[in-house]
């Protein structure tokens, strides 16, 4: 209705200015006007109407989808990502007849382990996302070869304790209460300091506390939203510290998502991958719309695009002799057209043996990756990934730089999950091969006369 009186307007005006008539133009374009506005105020009120008929089914449908729709839109458009793969469901081959989850531990059972490095390097590990531990909170945490109690104390501040009683044997991660800045037992109530590991009350007893009633408190870094320990195979105090990103304290880079992956192999395999550069044309140059089985990534049907990669990584010199850097450039062709809007140039530092912070710059903003591995086993590792982005960029663009970064990780577990550690690769005089040997040389730094070995027990008679 709008339209049509928009256009007898038009051709009114147009008529009455040829014929010179003024203000008859006038006045009928304002009557014409108008009679829009009346026509446009009935059918808002027909449609008001319509929708409180609390008679017609379909007025009770479409006010049912409205919540649903919304929550939809926000979880798309504004809430942080948040994609979880458990152990086995993803980066295996699943044999005939069994599923993934049988597959992958069947290949943990029979796969050849190689020759690997110990299992547990000394450094800072993430025990913990600090917003999923509130004030007075109490978690289990398993890692390096450790069970432990992470615990928020009323001062606010995170402690790391071992988590066995020495009473009774109590897990005190499970059921244990926070009580100041002290976990109680949940066995018999006994408690134990977050700062030292003392224990500091026995309900039931007014005697002297035992000098041997303690735990092994460990040291505690909270850092950019992360929960971190110190673990040193001799129990060696910090020799450094993971550097504290700015523009996340600041709260100019928000955090838009997280994924959380468990590979099937040793810790070293996944910091080596980014001295690798020779895998990212064969691994990573597909769209991330080809997926992760790496069977398929090279199908027919999206060939029409490719991601290019060039990278080089260099180690610290002394005192940040800890970190080392790859310097990455990203861009993508479709149809042979190179699109700018998706170059990326990543600045990835590796520091120590489990912390990567892998700055990006692109025309959609700038920000940050932040992946932390914590060893839950000597050949099981829990991979977490944070993305940061300034806050002015719109959340979606974060999930999506999330998502793919997502795809391409698990591109390689499918690499990771299968692989044996081979401690003596053979290597080729090349620039590619030079960069992985140099990494390998560089970690090494962190393992010790004690850090603990891997040895696999076989069996050497089959028992029915």
């Amino acid at each position: 209705m709008l339209r049509i009186t928009l256009f007898l307007t038009l051709v009114c005006s147009v008529t009455y200015v040829s014929a010179g008539v003024t203000d008859t133009l006038l006045f009928e374009v304002g009557r014409l006007w108008i009679q829009a506005t009346r026509d446009l105020w009935s059918s808002m009120k027909n449609l008001v109407v319509y929708l409180t008929d609390t008679s017609n089914m379909y007025v009770w449908v479409c006010l049912a989808a409205v919540p649903v729709v919304c929550y939809y839109a926000y979880k798309f458009f504004w809430a942080p990502l948040n994609r979880v793969h458990g152990f086995g469901t993803l980066g295996y081959v699943p044999d005939a007849g069994r599923s993934m989850k049988e597959t992958a531990n069947q290949v943990r059972k029979r796969r050849q382990c190689g020759n690997p490095p110990p299992a547990y390097p000394n450094g800072w590990f993430s025990v913990m996302e600090s917003r999923m531990l509130q004030v007075g909170e109490v978690k289990s945490v398993h890692g390096l070869g450790l069970d432990l109690a992470v615990f928020r104390g009323e001062d606010g501040v995170a402690y790391v304790i071992d988590a066995y009683c020495p009473h009774n044997g109590a897990n005190m991660g499970i059921g244990g209460r926070v009580v100041g800045n002290c976990l109680a037992c949940p066995f018999h109530a006994w408690q134990f300091k977050g700062t030292d590991g003392k224990c500091t009350k026995i309900p039931y007893s007014d005697g002297k506390i035992p000098d041997v009633a303690k735990v092994n408190s460990y040291n505690v870094l909270e850092r950019n939203q992360m929960i971190f320990i110190w673990f040193h195979a001799e129990g060696g105090q910090p020799t450094w510290e993971p550097p504290e990103i700015e523009e996340i304290t600041s709260g100019e880079w928000v955090f838009r998502g997280r994924s959380e992956h468990y590979v099937n192999a040793h810790i070293e395999e996944i910091p080596e991958n980014g001295a690798d550069v020779a895998h990212f044309e064969p691994v990573h140059s597909a769209l991330v719309t080809a997926g992760t089985d790496l069977r398929y990534i090279t199908s027919k049907l999206w060939d029409f695009g490719h991601h290019t990669f060039t990278g080089s990584w260099e180690a610290h010199s002394k005192p940040e002799g800890h970190i080392g850097s790859l310097t990455l450039k990203h861009s993508l062709s479709l149809f042979g057209f190179h699109i700018p809007v998706l170059d990326l140039k990543v600045t990835a530092m590796q520091i120590g043996p489990a912390i990567v912070h892998m700055f990006f710059d692109s025309p959609a903003g700038k920000g940050v990756y932040v992946q932390s591995l914590l060893p839950e086993e000597p050949l099981m590792q829990k991979m977490v990934h944070h993305i940061y982005m300034n806050w002015m960029a719109p959340p979606i663009v974060g999930k999506f730089f999330l998502y793919s970064e997502a795809v391409q990780v698990e591109r390689d577990m499918m690499i990771w999950n299968n692989k044996k550690y081979e401690g003596r690769p053979v290597f080729v005089k090349s620039p590619e091969d030079q960069m992985v040997a140099k990494h390998r040389r560089w970690y090494s730094q962190f393992y010790s006369e004690n850090s603990q070995k891997l040895t696999m027990r076989k069996d050497s008679k089959i028992e029915w």
